[in-house]
């Protein structure tokens, strides 16, 4: 019996997959626990609609992540930092301060987990934050680190 399942099964499949199983275990197990339902022209139109329903929020969200990267290239954020003497930082700059301050001066939620410090800024001057927008876009944002 070939079903559409509606959730992820172990060692059977994905959740939209179209799998053939054996029919006792496809009513007693699947069609019973609610993790799958028969494979009809109903219910694989409905599949079919949800597939392109998924695949058009996920072109539009690479839209705006593009969107976003390019609006990025041109902006910068300024974070200030406590120093002591000749010029040495105290602590550093980390991803949630960075987020902040561009929320705060520039209208822009920054997610602080997206952003990809290898290791947190303890040094003035200009440094580039690559932050991952979408699984396909990685866009770069410039922080500007300067004394208090």
């Amino acid at each position: 019996m070939k079903v559409i399942l509606l959730s992820d099964v172990k060692s059977l499949g994905k959740k939209g997959e179209i799998v053939t199983v054996n029919d006792a275990y496809a009513r007693n197990v699947l069609l019973a626990k609610k993790l799958a339902v028969e494979a009809n022209n109903q219910n694989l139109n409905d599949l079919k609609l949800q597939n392109r329903h998924k695949e058009k929020v996920e072109k539009e969200n690479l839209e705006a992540a593009k969107d976003l990267a390019k609006k990025l290239e041109n902006l910068k954020v300024e974070v200030k930092m406590k120093t002591g003497e000749g010029g040495r930082t105290f602590g550093s700059v980390s991803t949630k301060e960075i987020s902040s301050a561009a929320k705060s001066q520039l209208n822009l939620e920054l997610d602080k987990k997206k952003m990809q410090l290898e290791e947190p800024i303890k040094s003035l001057g200009m440094h580039e934050v690559p932050i991952r927008l979408h699984s396909k876009v990685t866009a770069v944002l410039r922080v500007h680190v300067s004394a208090e």
